[in-house]
């Protein structure tokens, strides 16, 4: 069920017709973790060879949330296996301008954080661009740092996330490919990017200090790291597109010694792994079947009925017609597919045939758990549908897994507590602690953690939201749970791993509401990483209820919905319930109840509109998909996928 770290990963070694149109070497890891121990093992090889050599290992080290997982490891190796970093010397791609070393946004902060503090690297030897640099000496300080560089015999490994422009280190579109170590202003996408680690995007610095493309391209090996669905779309430009400035990591294209380091989700728009028909002979099985039809549907803006044999003969699928028949019977095997996804009843018709839809009848009426990260997920994601269970008389729980508390702006607390010392004009105590509020609130720092106090208000603030929009939905107010579990409550939006507390508080949870249905958020894309560890949680969770052998659990249906920052494709759509109008604005009065996330989020990630806006549009273009591949016409759609465990 859940993935297990292994360094017998299974990664995907194409052969050379695969990789036709790959211009950089790609190798697909299962997922993140086991990608990051294939990067770490390399750099502990090439330490423990240069130890043998009586030389010194210099790395190129980059920051972020994509290689953090790899310094997790080194710090494993050095504490478990005894590996030295004596013989290390590292130099850091980049550092915010002007930037104070001991600001919790300080790359140098960073860096001491996930790796310099617990190993045995010489202190000198550490090196990240200098963000207190004085203007004046920016330029000297710059070539003093390639300097250094080269006088340490130039880097041996370069590790590099990407970003959403395709820049490497802080090179933005237009970098030249032989420039160097420089100070830079920040494109306006990086900086949105940012701003959920500065609390704003007007706190985040408009200028940085970042070696050049050519200090990057110097490097004997480059291994560059992409998480996600959200990276899918450039690592596809960069390691199949044309060679262009406004992509600065196609020049990566040029090196004889870099790879491509992915999990599959970032690997998804890739050629070989996206449309596997156009680079060789498939296997072809139901899934790839039902995925060509639709891309070629999409491709040639034709209905899935009016497919040729012609039409796909001319898209690489000639096999495919060889081997079903005709276009006829595949059209009509993935139309059927298709229909069959469609349902206005997600907890299963009653008195009704349903061995052809996707949940089952009985019990008619159903224990339906929805599992929302953040305090507004299940209205934003899959309102719809909650609305719909509530409607044809499902029990329906919500289990809201984290307090949002850092999503809320500090005017917020002020607005309540101004209210509730209104009411409690004679309560000197609430009186006191208002006082104290505001004045921490009046000094406070952009992305200053706040106090206990403070992380409390806001965590009822949401919690408060929530309420109201299950009284709004249906939702009983006892079935709203608020699990708040620990791992998110650090007041900063780097979390700490998931703990044991964290798997027994949701454990406990479904032991005792023993649901028919579960609907989780199965959203990795999600920017800031608390949807991807809520999803772990509630699969360890599970995991331990299929160990004991808990008997509720094997008739128990597990959908898993995407949250606000993408949709699944619909070729991997296992359930759709179509939303009329109606249902779609009685879904976004239910958004509207999250008033602190209204008009203006504190975490947007790359798409400035408010959530309500891009739920409308995603629905609705889902509805669009399905009747332009020959569906019925829907107003707006939400589709699931079902999770299958053992």
């Amino acid at each position: 069920m859940a993935q297990k770290t292994s360094s017998k990963d299974s990664v995907v070694k194409p052969n050379d017709e695969q990789k036709k149109f790959e211009k950089i070497n790609t190798l697909i890891h299962s997922n993140s973790e086991n990608a990051s121990l294939y990067v770490a093992q390399e750099i502990a090889s090439l330490i423990r060879e240069r130890q043998k050599q009586g030389k010194m290992a210099v790395l190129g080290l980059a920051t972020g949330s994509t290689p953090t997982k790899v310094y997790d490891f080194l710090v494993k190796f050095h504490r478990k296996e005894g590996l030295s970093f004596k013989n290390v010397i590292c130099f850091n791609l980049d550092e915010y301008y002007p930037m104070q070393p001991d600001s919790i946004h300080s790359y140098v902060r960073f860096m001491n954080e996930h790796l310099f503090d617990h190993i045995d690297i010489k202190k000198e030897n550490a090196n990240v661009p200098d963000g207190t640099v004085s203007k004046e000496q920016v330029r000297t300080y710059c070539e003093n740092y390639e300097k250094k560089i080269l006088n340490a015999g130039g880097l041996d490994i370069q590790i590099l996330g990407i970003g959403r422009t395709g820049h490497i280190g802080f090179n933005e579109p237009g970098s030249s490919m032989h420039s160097k170590t420089r100070l830079v202003r920040l494109d306006r996408v990086t900086k949105l990017d940012a701003a959920s680690d500065f609390f704003g995007q007007e706190n985040v610095p408009s200028r940085a200090l970042t070696m050049g493309v050519g200090t990057i391209m110097n490097a004997k090996r480059i291994l560059l790291m992409a998480w996600g669905e959200g990276k899918a779309q450039i690592v596809q430009e960069a390691v199949e597109g044309e060679i262009r400035e406004s992509v600065p990591a196609t020049f990566l294209q040029h090196h004889n010694n870099c790879d491509f380091i992915l999990d599959e989700a970032s690997a998804s728009f890739l050629t070989r792994v996206k449309t596997p028909w156009l680079v060789g002979d498939c296997e072809w099985n139901e899934k790839l079947i039902k995925k060509a039809a639709i891309w070629l549907s999409e491709k040639l803006g034709k209905a899935i009925l009016k497919l040729t044999n012609e039409d796909y003969n001319e898209y690489g699928m000639g096999s495919l017609v060889a081997e079903i028949g005709s276009a006829e019977q595949i059209n009509l095997k993935v139309f059927n597919q298709l229909q069959r996804t469609i349902t206005g009843w997600p907890g299963g018709k009653p008195n009704a045939d349903n061995s052809q839809r996707p949940e089952r009848e009985l019990p008619h009426q159903k224990r339906s758990l929805i599992f929302s990260p953040h305090p507004d997920d299940d209205v934003i994601s899959m309102g719809g549908t909650l609305l719909r269970l509530v409607d044809q008389k499902h029990e329906v729980h919500v289990a809201y897994q984290t307090s949002g508390n850092i999503a809320v702006f500090d005017d917020e607390v002020i607005r309540f507590l101004d209210f509730a010392t209104d009411i409690e004009k004679e309560d000197k105590q609430l009186q006191e602690r208002f006082r104290n509020v505001r004045q921490f609130l009046s000094n406070k720092s952009p992305g200053q953690i706040d106090s206990p106090e403070i992380q409390e208000f806001k965590g009822l603030i949401r919690k408060g939201e929530a309420l109201a929009a299950c009284r709004y939905c249906g939702v009983p107010e006892e079935n709203a749970h608020f699990l708040n579990l620990p791992f998110y409550e650090t007041g900063a939006v780097k979390k700490k791993p998931h703990s044991e507390e964290d798997i027994k508080i949701t454990y406990d949870l479904l032991n005792k509401i023993q649901p028919h249905q579960i609907f989780a958020a199965g959203d990795l894309s999600d920017p800031h990483g608390t949807h991807r560890v809520c999803l772990q949680v509630v699969y360890k969770a599970l995991d331990r209820l299929v160990e004991d052998s808990v008997d509720w659990i094997k008739d128990c249906y597990v959908w898993l919905y995407r949250g606000a920052w993408q949709e699944w494709d619909i070729s991997d759509m296992e359930m759709t319930v179509p939303i009329g109008p109606k249902d779609m604005a009685r879904k976004i009065s239910a958004i509207f109840k999250h008033q602190s996330q209204k008009d203006a989020a504190m975490f947007p990630g790359n798409d400035e509109r408010e959530f309500w806006q891009r739920a409308e549009q995603r629905n609705k273009e889902t509805a669009h998909k399905y009747n332009a591949l020959g569906m019925a016409e829907y107003e707006a759609m939400e589709g699931f996928v079902r999770y299958k465990f053992d």
